[in-house]
């Protein structure tokens, strides 16, 4: 999918292929966090439209309650939206949450594309990750999901 596509189903990538890299903003002060930091151990990445709304906030709530369970397995997870890190900041301290929020701001949306996940149609907001959750195995390839 190319960044002028409009994705009205964002379909997330197919079992197997290899997870494009990311390199996002994790904090207002320039932390970023890379996929390929983290080769060799399982990562979850959870994309959600968008900070403040309850839909997202409740199951970010959830993943972070999980999260010793998650990190006790030696996976990582990271929780990506198009909102800015000021905004993940402020949404996270609303929300108590503990695992990083990365920042798909700029390019808007860059990220979610190479995931397959971005809508540039998502109700009344314009371009937006859609709610997806991706597994992605030690050797850097997209988890198939258990059958």
């Amino acid at each position: 999918m190319t960044a002028g596509e409009s994705d009205r189903g964002a379909v997330g990538l197919p079992p197997g292929a290899t997870a494009p890299e990311l390199n996002l903003p994790a904090t207002p002060d320039g932390q970023r966090i890379r996929l390929a930091d983290h080769r060799g151990r399982p990562v979850v990445l959870v994309f959600y439209p968008a900070d403040f709304t309850p839909v997202c906030g409740s199951e970010l709530a959830i993943f972070s309650e999980i999260l010793p369970d998650i990190e006790g397995l030696g996976a990582r997870l990271f929780a990506i939206s198009c909102d800015s890190v000021f905004s993940h900041r402020a949404f996270a301290a609303q929300m108590n949450l503990t695992m990083p929020l990365l920042s798909d701001f700029h390019p808007k949306g860059e990220a979610s594309r190479r995931y397959r996940v971005y809508s540039e149609d998502f109700g009344s907001a314009r371009g937006r990750c859609s709610c997806s959750t991706v597994t992605v195995s030690c050797s850097g390839a997209r988890s198939r999901p258990p059958t």
